[in-house]
């Protein structure tokens, strides 16, 4: 590969939509596209390049779903993503000063590997985004020129079918993990115990995470792949889930079902199949392109559905990117997505219509539409800024599932404002506590059911609104939900906050800063503080009862909620 798009053999461009420029390259033969509406199709015998460039103008962002951190603008030679069904999309967003988008697009399909450059061309000034894709017909979709990287964003959603999968019942019910309050230390007690106080708290769901299993002990992943319950931890798994069950939550179970470590008992069996070491140290990772290994992992989800669980936490399906774009020995299927659609497809017949399975980032994508529920932000313990950020990135393309935010830890020792900063990175997304509830001061249980309730009472705005965080590579400080005349804002910065009364009678404003108050720009008719929190939940007599447009300085404690509401 060139070192930068320059030094790529030139293609004329044509004039795609707004300020776009298009060109189309097929290897070993000619390729047509046209555009219908705002959706480009492209054909070809051979593998395809398909060039966009756009003048740079005022942009100052990129994002796309694997930016992580750097959403700012990178060089061409610096811009690199192999995608597919399991990691990120081919999907991205070019925006400038005001937020307004100046490129916006999303493959239709979300399957095959495909090489992704983009950046900005250091000699023609521009940005470009180069995809390398399979032969044959290709559709991306685009939306046009927004005011905003989410309005964008929901307009490709929409096109790629994300407003006709209802969401399987307990996806959007606040979740109890265990993993960062045990770890692997589990046991049936311990977990039960903690599942009457998650009920209290107000969860519907709890997710066992790793430790359950044989060989589950130190972290590490050399002893998994049997996938069999630790008999001194549960002498009697399926006993166990049913009194969880009983106490009336859902009880999914964790699994990485493509990691072999060496020390499983299934591991010379498998070993043939699983050539390529893992990123999760102490395994292997199976190949997916196998029918063998299609065939293992269907067995082993279905197998772990007979304990009566009703659903299971997929882990480290990223992993079979090791495999991508090298040569498949023994396989059926070359493509890595192509292979994992296959499986997952096969997976979801397994387990049953109605079970739960939660994915996190980077599979997550619009290609897990009618697989996954639960679409969970990659991991980020203790740290309430990137649980909102990344939470924020999966929504911009969640199809078909629901959003949920890494696990919440946090120190049990700190002040309730330190734990509560936690809830509120989570709160546009589904909560999963995963504090030792039983430890917890009484300051810190009070806080987490005041806040669980708050989320609930929100909870169709914060799932089912119209979404505004602002810029991206500014890591959404204000994030607006919106939906009638109700609206909630989580502010994570010391900005002048738009309280809009003329079209909100009911605003929600939680502050998240480390300040003492919330700097408010108030337009349209006066409004009422009709309540004021602190951050467990404690009533406080609000300073000022009224608010009238123009600019205001409202007191709310840090990490402490406000609702506004219409005096009637």
């Amino acid at each position: 590969m060139s070192v930068t798009t320059a030094g790529l053999a030139p293609a004329p461009t044509e004039h795609l939509l707004d300020d776009v420029r298009l060109a189309v390259l097929a290897s070993g033969g000619t390729a047509g596209w046209r555009l219908s509406g705002d959706t480009l199709e492209v054909r070809s015998h051979g593998e395809l390049e398909i060039r966009l460039s756009v003048p740079l103008g005022d942009a100052v962002g990129f994002w796309h779903p694997a930016c992580d951190w750097q959403r700012t603008l990178v060089a061409d030679w610096a811009g690199h993503e192999r995608v597919s069904l399991v990691k990120g999309a081919a999907a991205g967003c070019l925006y400038d000063s005001t937020g307004r988008t100046l490129l916006a697009f999303a493959a239709e399909d979300a399957v095959p590997e495909v090489s992704m450059r983009f950046g900005v061309s250091e000699e023609s000034k521009t940005f470009i985004v180069h995809l390398t894709v399979p032969a044959g017909p290709y559709r991306m979709r685009f939306a046009r020129s927004a005011p905003s990287v989410a309005s964008a964003m929901r307009t490709l959603r929409r096109a790629l079918g994300g407003e006709g999968l209802a969401p399987r019942e307990g996806a959007r019910e606040p979740v109890y993990s265990t993993w960062y309050g045990f770890t692997q230390d589990v046991s049936d007690t311990g977990v039960e115990q903690e599942a009457a106080l998650a009920v209290t708290a107000g969860c519907g769901v709890l997710i066992l995470d790793d430790g359950w299993q044989r060989l589950g002990s130190g972290r590490g992943y050399r002893g998994v792949g049997d996938w069999e319950p630790d008999l001194q931890k549960f002498p009697d798994f399926g006993a166990h889930v049913a009194r969880v069950r009983a106490l009336g939550l859902r009880y999914l179970v964790w699994v990485a079902p493509l990691l072999l470590g060496p020390d499983a008992g299934c591991f010379d069996e498998l070993e043939p199949h699983a050539p390529a070491s893992a990123g999760a140290p102490g395994a292997r990772v199976l190949d997916p392109r196998r029918p063998e290994v299609r065939r293992h992992v269907v067995a082993l989800c279905a197998r772990l559905m007979g304990f009566g669980v009703d659903g299971l936490k997929i882990d480290f399906l990223d992993e079979a990117m090791v495999y991508a774009g090298k040569p498949a020995h023994g396989a059926d299927i070359q493509d890595v997505g192509t292979a994992m659609r296959v499986l997952l497809a096969e997976v979801r017949q397994a387990v049953g219509e109605t079970a739960l399975l939660e994915f996190r980032q980077p599979y997550v994508g619009p290609g897990m539409a009618g697989i996954a529920d639960l679409l969970r932000a990659n991991d980020c313990p203790a740290d309430a800024t990137a649980n909102r950020i990344r939470t924020i990135d999966v929504g911009m393309l969640a199809v078909g599932g629901t959003v949920h935010a890494d696990m919440l830890m946090w120190d049990q020792g700190a002040d309730p404002r330190s734990a509560a900063r936690q809830l509120i990175g989570a709160l546009h997304a589904v909560p999963q506590i995963s504090a030792r509830l039983a430890d917890l001061p009484g300051a810190h249980r009070r806080m987490v059911a005041f806040w669980l309730g708050e989320w609930r009472r929100l909870r169709h705005l914060l799932l089912d609104g119209e979404v505004e965080p602002g810029r991206p590579d500014e890591l959404y400080p204000v994030v607006r939900a919106a939906r009638g005349g109700e609206c909630v804002i989580t502010v994570g910065a010391d900005r002048v906050v738009a309280v809009d009364t003329a079209a909100h009678h009911s605003v929600t404003l939680v502050n998240g800063t480390g300040a003492d108050r919330l700097v408010l720009e108030v337009s349209g008719p006066g409004i009422g503080v009709s309540r004021l929190h602190g951050p467990d939940g404690s009533k406080i007599e609000p300073v000022v009862r009224r608010l009238e447009a123009g600019l205001v300085s409202l007191a709310v404690p840090p990490s402490g909620m406000a609702v506004l509401e219409e005096e009637r």
